[in-house]
Order: structure tokens, then sequence, then C-alpha cells
């Protein structure tokens, strides 16, 4: 059993009802009827759906909910997955990275000044060299990274990436892609 085969038995109201009910101890159709407040027909067709999906164990009127599917469903789809993509090719930059940074998205300002510097010089990749660019252009390059724009602002002028004067700013530090 796969992850996408139990996200389609879960989409369907009723029967994340059910699975909810019986991961909470129900036992019977019965039980499960009364924690979800279905009523006993819908109970009956979803454990039915669930069982022949191999989610549900059924005795009759009793229910089991098998939850090492769901486990070995996570571990089959961890496999599976790409490698994240590495977004340094110095390991240690990459390590700090891989930490602060999700789908292109920072998400958290690291608090360390050694950390937080690995961060700010990758986001500084975002300005082109020799490009002035007014506020509301750099707020708005930062926003698509973090919501915390006024201190990502800061921080890239207070270590001298970034240049700011009359509300205008330009790249003035960090390493430039050639």
């Amino acid at each position: 059993m796969d992850a996408a085969t139990i996200a389609g038995l879960l989409a369907d109201p009723a029967r994340l009802k059910v699975v909810a009910a019986l991961a909470l101890g129900a036992g019977t159709i019965e039980e499960v009827a009364a924690a979800s407040g279905l009523p006993l027909r819908d109970v009956a067709l979803a454990a039915r759906r669930l069982a022949r999906g191999g989610l549900v164990h059924r005795d009759g009127h009793a229910l089991a909910l098998r939850t090492e599917r769901f486990g070995a469903a996570a571990r089959a789809a961890a496999e599976s997955a790409p490698p994240p993509e590495r977004l340094s090719s110095d390991p240690a930059e990459n390590a700090v990275l891989s930490t602060f940074v999700r789908d292109s998205r920072l998400v958290s300002i690291p608090a360390q000044r050694s950390k937080r510097l690995v961060v700010l010089e990758h986001l500084a990749r975002v300005f082109e060299p020799g490009v002035r660019y007014p506020e509301r252009e750099v707020n708005a390059l930062l926003a698509a990274w973090h919501p915390d724009v006024a201190a990502l602002r800061r921080y890239l002028v207070d270590e001298g990436l970034l240049t700011r004067e009359a509300g205008v700013y330009w790249r003035s530090g960090g390493y430039v892609d050639v």
C-alpha cells in the first residue's frame, strides 16, 4: 500500500472520521458511530471501503485499524523521494542552508551570526550587482523568502551585503556567480 492510496482513502470525510474513531480506541461499528457522530449505515460503508483498501481489519462488527500500514507507506514514500536539492556546493554551507531554507523559503532567521551570514549571503544572490533597487522592490524580493523583510533588510545592510542610500539599495558584498 502506498501513501497515495492511503491519502485517497482518507480523502472522504466519512472514512476519515471512521479512521479517527478507530485510532482513538473505538473497536466496533457501533462505537465508531457513537464516536464519529455518523449513522451506522455510513460507518458500515466506510469500514467496508477501508477494509478493501487494507487500512482496516474487519471481523463482523469488530474493526481494527491497521496502523502499521501508515508507517510502511511513509517509509516507502521517503525512500522513493528524490534527494533534497543542494543549495551550496560547500557541504558546511549546504548543511546550514538545508536547516533554514525549505522550498525556497526561509523558515527562520538564524540567531547565531555565523549561520545567519551563510543564509544572508545566499539571499544576497537575489540582488544583481550594479542594479539599484527601491525599498519597495527590496521588500518584495525578500518577502518571497520570509515575512520579516525589515529584519532581513537590516541584516543585509549591517553585514555589508547591501548598501542603502536615500531609500535605494544595491548589492555591495557577497559572492557573485560568474
